[in-house]
């Protein structure tokens, strides 16, 4: 989610730098970097979460997964007692008909009751489903519908293709940059995955874990898209002021509102068997985390921004440099603010679609958990990265070389500025 009007690097070395400015933010840089690493090496999981019979976390004890290919999938049932009837061949609604790819049974024939939703979702024979296989209790069988459950469509082949197609195409039409950004990418969700997730599950307060590992994520992204640069810094810097207002707005919000964290039956599925769990910090880390993609964009174009002016009109005196930056940064901030706000309404669509047929007043709505959870979310990220942008833009004109008066054709000299 990234519309940045960033310039290549080389296009912007000609932009000369004042040394006190260059050595404060890389002297400020490299103290956030130490923070992090400490933070990284403090925080960083055991990989032993605290967890309630993990064995029953997912599924009842003994109970196994299987792959199954369709081999026929029965129209959906129209109502409940239509689902009890079978067919002129035996088969019911609602039924699929597959083979079973492993375990104990492979090879074995199954029928088994799908949702309504699936079986009108387009599922056909060729495609391929996730079985829950029940225990065999010692007593005779009585059916394969007795001892398998369908638990899902396997979806991985069509994602797989479309994440191909995606690598593809950013390769293609960014080349070497965008093959970095997707190498980014990679390491961002290394840090999500195996340190976030982890040291949440065992109980570390989650605005630390968001800091850092956002700040991690932050240091490899920016500096490997978009090179080793005093302007790739000053965006670094930015972007880290902007994670910074963005957690204490989220913690504040949060902690006013009154949300517990727990807004849906996923939330009240964890909190069962997840004992050490802050979900307020969870909520927290969400808020943080949210932002983190367009808080880069808006802070690496802010900063190229400035570069730009500067390049190209190094008469300007500071405070000018900056106005002029931060007309760039007000329609980019107009533009991201409706990418923010629709991104969250497309993502609890449903959530929204559901309450707006309770029929109750707006006002009402704005209160209940999952509402209310979402508009803090927006608006807390919103608010870092509104700030962001001046805080940005202000780093970089201070960190440009001062204005210079030109006395030719080509030629400058400097000025006081």
């Amino acid at each position: 989610m990234s519309h940045s009007h960033v310039h290549d690097p080389a296009d912007l070395a000609e932009v000369a730098v004042r040394p006190a400015a260059r050595v404060a933010l890389l002297v400020s840089l490299a103290v956030a970097g130490l923070a992090t690493v400490l933070g990284l090496v403090l925080l960083w999981p055991s990989g032993d979460p605290q967890v309630e019979d993990p064995s029953a976390a997912f599924a009842a004890p003994g109970v196994t997964f299987h792959k199954a290919d369709v081999t026929a999938v029965a129209p959906a049932c129209e109502s409940a007692e239509a689902s009890a009837q079978g067919g002129e061949d035996g088969q019911r609604c609602g039924a699929v008909r597959a083979t079973v790819l492993s375990g104990s049974r492979e090879g074995e024939r199954i029928s088994i009751q799908v949702p309504p939703e699936v079986s009108s979702s387009g599922l056909r024979a060729g495609d391929r489903i996730e079985v829950m296989q029940l225990p065999d209790s010692g007593a005779e069988p009585t059916g394969t519908e007795q001892q398998f459950s369908f638990f899902s469509v396997d979806r991985n082949a069509p994602v797989g293709w479309l994440a191909l197609a995606f690598v593809l195409a950013v390769a293609a039409v960014a080349r070497l940059r965008g093959v970095l950004a997707l190498v980014g990418l990679g390491f961002g969700a290394f840090v999500l995955v195996r340190f976030m997730l982890p040291a949440l599950l065992e109980g570390s307060d989650g605005l630390l874990v968001a800091v850092v590992g956002s700040s991690a994520i932050m240091y490899v992204v920016l500096y490997l898209a978009h090179g080793l640069s005093i302007r790739t810094s000053a965006a670094l810097a930015g972007t880290l002021l902007g994670v910074a207002v963005t957690a204490l707005i989220g913690v504040l919000a949060i902690d006013r509102t009154r949300l517990s964290g727990v807004s849906d039956e996923t939330g009240s599925l964890l909190s069962t068997f997840v004992t050490d769990l802050d979900f307020q910090g969870l909520l927290t880390c969400a808020v943080i985390v949210a932002g983190l993609g367009v808080l880069n964009d808006v802070t690496i174009t802010q900063a190229s921004s400035v570069w730009e002016l500067r390049g190209v009109a190094p008469e300007l005196g500071r405070a000018e440099l900056f106005s002029r930056a931060m007309r760039i940064g007000r329609d980019h901030i107009a533009s991201t603010i409706y990418t923010v706000v629709f991104a969250y309404s497309g993502a609890a669509l449903s959530v929204l679609l559901l309450l707006y047929f309770y029929e109750r007043p707006a006002l009402s709505l704005v209160s209940t958990e999952e509402i209310a959870e979402e508009i803090v979310r927006t608006l807390a990220s919103g608010i870092g990265l509104v700030l962001a942008v001046p805080i940005t833009t202000a780093i970089a004109a201070l960190t440009v070389e001062g204005p210079r008066v030109r006395v030719g054709a080509g030629a400058t000299s400097h000025r006081a500025g």
